[in-house]
């Protein structure tokens, strides 16, 4: 299955072309807003989310330039050209999709956000849409949640079994912090609701706090951010408090009230999860320092960080033998790599797309804040080296070597290690 197998859209833009032509690009604004069903521009856009959803896409990006728009999928992480149309089309594909997402389509110049949800192939999706405006026009990033995707569990994120066993551990303490720490889309959030499934029950009163509530679970309390309606990190997690929690999640950590906040919540007898952009598990905590909290009380709330990538799998399906580059095989020896003779790669077929990947899997390094640590921190100001030193000599096995075992498995590639985690 390709993409240009699914994404044929050359009737309706020859239709498109055939009504409009020489009429100029507002015609194309005004057949977007009292467009029927049938209209060109209403199906390239419902093609282009249910080509998205099909191709395991998680984001769209829909971009004007010179004398064409460009349409990109992120799949497994990475973008991919998979359309191209006209110019003239873009004004009236932007309003088509401000009109589902309940936006104002007359204002193009300020940047937009809004939602809309669809059912494809019997499957219910959420599409949260932002717009902007760029040099050649409008741009729109259209983020697909499929809600009937089931949440993973702890033991299905690929975690090797001896950090998965401390981390279910951390997550089951009665009180503390654990933070999940990565760049955007690294995988926080998945890992964030797999550990609420491992640690929810009857006993537990579950809430949480976030930006957006992307899954929904049934027996649990899931506040939405709405900054419009003052209901924000700080002063939702400031509510949760007042309503006897045990578990608290906070979405994320994006200032130093929520995070002084948080701390609290972790002192003061509360198991609080919650997210944190950084490069690795070490740089999350010096970035909770830099936040301007107290040394003491990281030390005192936080219980561990886990530090996280996704990389692409190899797709099994087109598996074949391939002889590595100098330069990976010099990166994958200088990186300490198991030895190893035979390489995989993905040839590319359909199952892929073409691209020799199929899916993705996380890798994980686990900072436990131990004694030593805690005193270190309270008493010196160790660098970030040093204590990356004292978190591997405790026990943390580094997201890079992680990596390393991935390749040695056959799982993934040396040049999908380079392009993750290449600087780790």
């Amino acid at each position: 299955m390709t993409a240009e197998s699914i994404l044929d859209v050359a009737g309706e833009v020859q239709a498109f072309t055939a009504a409009n032509e020489g009429r100029g690009s507002r015609l194309g604004r005004r057949t977007a807003e009292s467009a029927s069903a049938d209209a060109p521009l209403v199906q390239i856009v419902d093609k282009i989310v249910a080509s998205a959803l099909r191709l395991r896409s998680s984001d769209v990006h829909i971009e004007p330039q010179d004398n064409r728009i460009r349409v990109r999928f992120r799949i497994d992480g990475v973008l991919n050209e998979i359309l191209s149309l006209p110019a003239e089309m873009s004004s009236g594909i932007v309003s088509r999709i401000k009109i589902l997402a309940g936006m104002n389509i007359v204002e193009r110049r300020k940047p937009q956000d809004g939602q809309f949800s669809t059912t494809i192939d019997g499957r219910e999706i959420d599409v949260r849409v932002s717009t902007t405006g760029v040099v050649w026009g409008e741009k729109a990033v259209l983020r697909i949640l499929d809600k009937t995707r089931s949440v993973y569990t702890l033991g299905a994120l690929g975690m090797p079994r001896a950090t998965h066993a401390r981390y279910s551990s951390m997550i089951n303490s009665p009180y503390g912090m654990v933070i999940c720490a990565g760049p955007t889309g690294s995988g926080k959030t998945t890992t964030l609701y797999a550990s609420l499934t491992e640690i929810n029950g009857p006993d537990k009163n579950v809430t949480t706090i976030e930006d957006p509530v992307e899954y929904v679970f049934p027996s649990i309390n899931q506040i939405q951010i709405n900054e419009a309606a003052g209901v924000t990190f700080a002063n939702g997690l400031r509510s949760i408090l007042r309503q006897d929690p045990d578990t608290i999640l906070v979405g994320e950590m994006r200032d130093v009230e929520t995070a002084r906040i948080a701390v609290q919540s972790a002192l003061t007898g509360h198991f609080v999860l919650s997210s944190l952009h950084s490069t690795d598990a070490v740089s999350a905590l010096y970035r909770f320092l830099d936040m301007g909290i107290e040394p003491f009380l990281v030390a005192s709330s936080v219980i561990g960080i886990v530090g996280q990538r996704l990389v692409r799998k190899m797709c099994h399906n087109c598996k074949e033998r391939y002889l590595p580059t100098n330069h990976e095989m010099a990166f994958y020896r200088r990186a300490g790599g198991p030895d190893k003779n035979v390489f995989f790669r993905g040839a590319g077929c359909h199952y892929c797309a073409g691209s020799g990947f199929l899916d993705r899997i996380g890798i994980y390094e686990l900072l436990h804040i131990s004694e030593r640590m805690s005193e270190m921190l309270t008493r010196s100001q160790p660098s970030h080296e040093e204590m990356r030193l004292v978190a591997e000599q405790e026990g943390m096995s580094p997201m890079r070597n992680e990596a390393l075992r991935l390749v040695a498995e056959d799982i993934t590639t040396i040049s999908e290690v380079i392009r993750t985690v290449y600087t780790l």
